[in-house]
């Protein structure tokens, strides 16, 4: 019995050999194995970016952005519009540099950050600038053309804005550097070090403000006076539900489509066009064009939220909305403390808008005309889903025309300062930024190993692959408008959202890890092939590439907005027959053991049961045994 116990435990042996030699030899198992990938280098593939039913640009007009920005400072904008009523950028000051998160705005002359010895400054996003630990730090010193201090050895600055809130502080002058993004080198600039804030400044998530208003203190005025950029500067704002967008200070060559506006700087001190009349459905508003000329004039304000218009202006434009939303239902708005004009039933879908609201056009003195789609004049009900409301209001009394950030999402702005003119380009500025991030990359074979990168045609639409062409994997990362502990608790709900948007199953998408970036969230996710698979047809790929590059990824509103940062895609593992095989292996190995384990122990048993033995001494009695017919 022994000796069978040996041969079991010697056969058992050799059958767990074997099956490692099949693990081994058939490597880490499907999953594992995609998701490393995404780390390690990917193939580059030469990605022609076009839209079945668009119209085709000519090469010229289709790289403009990365022919002209190799040398200015191309910088990302994050937060959306409405959800914090700003968009900031992020600067870095001093040596080493200290990270801000700074409001875009164009009505500002200058930028400044909250200082160390603030005795009246709120809970921002970053730390507090602190002189001291910058080498490069130096006060602008008193003297006969600033207002001085109490001791007059260092210039002050005071500003106040017209919501009631206020900034105050030194100046001081230190190397500001404009992130990785961007080419150009670091600038000595002279800043406000902010000793004291209020009102909204006061309790703001954001650190303070970019001034990029005209001005000798604004970052455009010193940037140009040094000659490092051209005079003008570009925003672009992401959509409805989208957030983020691109800055560019610099000069850049205007797409030929390009619409744009005189801007007089002599009229007034703020960025002003010649706004002359405002169509709604085709047909003009029975207004003076004198109307829009009171005061400083009609004045695009980067950060301001809401459009502004005259009394008589706003009026015209609201009845001529409304004569055309017959279907819609009038509702309240979200906040009773304000008389928000508010519309229910129409659809969620932003891209579906147009069918319901009417389209709108400004009217410029030169006779162009810059077309307003309804995300450029409406915000979502926060309270009623499918409901809309009015974006442009009354302005008080006040006599100027006031537009602010919302006129212009999904535009294209480019203040011509030299110029003295104003440009407006239709666009999506989410892909504008890919655009931007990809400047002068060349596009590399088919076969070349790198890291896997969106290609620099400019195009706004999904890649377009062979029919033959295999992916194995699709990783993408968003940033999404909502902190860290906000998403968490969120995280299956989220992902099962983006398998529904993406039309995969939610066993499909993973989510590979969530990273914290101050009050927005980072989330990488990864999509795998369905079942047995081990790639995606280029059909199926194409269209999941096409929803995330698009943006036809919509999520309720508590997840905020949301901005795609990049995707990549990787081809499949190449493995062995032993390899594409090794699950089945494994499993029918482990079988086998199984089975013969279990016919070992009912022979062992059974021979025990009937008291048979391999070996009797020599004088052992042996039963009778009866003998059998033959």
């Amino acid at each position: 019995m022994e000796r069978a116990k040996d041969r079991c435990f010697a056969f058992a042996f050799f059958l767990l050999f074997v099956v490692f030699l099949a693990v081994d030899s058939a490597g880490p198992p499907p999953g594992p194995a995609l998701r490393s990938l995404a780390g390690s280098p990917n193939l580059v593939l030469p990605l022609f970016l076009s839209r079945a039913n668009s119209t085709r640009r000519s090469p010229g007009s289709r790289r403009f952005l990365s022919r002209q920005l190799a040398a200015d400072a191309r910088m990302s904008l994050y937060d959306d519009l409405l959800a914090n009523g700003y968009y900031t950028t992020r600067l870095f000051i001093g040596s080493p540099p200290q990270e801000f998160a700074l409001i875009v705005d164009s009505g500002s002359t200058v930028t400044y950050v909250p200082c160390s010895t603030c005795e009246q400054c709120g809970n921002h996003q970053d730390p507090r600038f602190q002189p001291d630990l910058s080498s490069t730090y130096e006060p602008v010193k008193c003297s006969v053309a600033c207002t001085c201090d109490q001791d007059q050895k260092q210039c002050t600055y005071e500003r106040q804005y017209a919501e009631m809130s206020s900034s105050s502080g030194v100046l001081g002058e230190d190397l500001i550097s404009f992130g990785t993004e961007s080419e150009l080198k670091p600038q000595r600039a002279i800043f406000g070090c902010e000793n004291s804030e209020t009102g909204d400044l006061f309790s703001q998530r954001a650190d303070g403000i970019i001034g990029l208003g005209r001005g000798q203190l604004s970052i455009m005025d010193q940037l140009v006076s040094k000659g490092v950029i051209g005079d003008s500067f570009s925003l672009c704002y992401g959509g409805m539900d989208i957030g983020g967008g691109a800055m560019v200070l610099g000069e850049i060559t205007p797409p030929t489509d390009m619409v744009f506006s005189p801007s007089n700087s002599a009229r007034s001190p703020y960025y002003n066009i010649e706004l002359k009349s405002i169509d709604v459905d085709g047909r003009l508003l029975k207004l003076d064009p004198r109307i829009f000329d009171g005061k400083h004039g009609t004045v695009l304000d980067s950060g301001t939220t809401y459009a502004y218009l005259p009394k008589e202006a706003f009026l015209a434009f609201k009845d001529a909305i409304m004569s055309k939303l017959h279907s819609l239902k009038q509702i309240p708005g979200p906040d009773p403390n304000y008389k928000d004009i508010c519309f229910s039933g129409a659809r969620s879908d932003v891209s579906q808008l147009s069918n319901i609201f009417p389209k709108v056009h400004m009217v410029f003195g030169n006779g162009e005309k810059l077309l307003l789609s309804p995300e450029n004049y409406l915000f979502r009900h926060s309270k009623v889903s499918g409901a809309y409301c009015l974006g442009v209001f009354q302005n008080g009394k006040d006599r100027t025309t006031l537009l602010g950030g919302i006129i212009v999402r999904n535009t294209l702005v480019t203040y011509d300062r030299q110029n003295e003119k104003i440009g407006f380009w239709k666009t999506n500025c989410s892909e504008l930024w890919e655009r931007l991030h990809m400047g002068g990359a060349s596009s590399p074979t088919p076969l070349e190993s790198a890291t896997s990168t969106i290609s620099d045609s400019p195009a706004p639409s999904p890649a377009v692959l062979p029919d033959h062409f295999e992916i194995g994997l699709i990783t993408f990362d968003m940033s999404l408008n909502i902190t860290y502990a906000e998403l968490l608790p969120h995280k299956k709900e989220l992902a099962v959202l983006i398998a529904h948007e993406l039309g995969v199953n939610t066993n499909q998408v993973h989510l590979i890890n969530i990273t914290s970036e101050g009050n927005t969230s980072r989330v990488r996710w990864e999509i795998i092939p369905d079942g047995s698979s081990s790639y995606f047809s280029s059909s199926t790929a194409m269209t999941i590439i096409s929803r995330l590059t698009e943006h036809q990824v919509h999520l309720p509103e508590n997840f905020g907005s949301y901005q795609l940062v990049e995707w990549n895609i990787v081809p499949p593992s190449r493995r062995t027959w032993w390899g594409k095989h090794a699950v089945a292996i494994v499993v029918g190995i482990s079988l086998v053991i199984l089975l013969s384990f279990s016919t070992l122990l009912v022979w062992y048993f059974w021979r025990q049961s009937k008291g048979f033995s391999t070996y009797r001494p020599v004088d052992a009695p042996v039963p009778e045994q009866e003998l059998q017919p033959l």
